[in-house]
């Protein structure tokens, strides 16, 4: 499998985690329980986190053989 291949399964894992998140936002809005609203809040953090992190890679790997392509230093050695 090519890198430019895995570019494709981190946007769509990214599209997922995105409607994840619109889901639970809109949980958190309607939440009247401090604690759910917690645990939805801790949720979302993550998801979002995750979500970043999808974009990036999917973003480095559809352009990381290209020359000039500046890599995000978080993912280089």
């Amino acid at each position: 499998m090519r890198l430019a291949e895995l570019s494709e399964g981190y946007r769509q894992a990214a599209l997922l985690l995105r409607d994840r998140l619109r889901l639970l936002r809109k949980e958190l809005k309607d939440a009247s329980d401090p604690q759910r609203r917690a645990s939805l809040r801790h949720e979302i953090a993550l998801l979002s986190g995750i979500m970043t992190q999808c974009r990036e890679l999917k973003e480095l790997t559809a352009h990381y053989y290209e020359r000039g392509y500046w890599r995000n230093d978080k993912y280089t050695l």
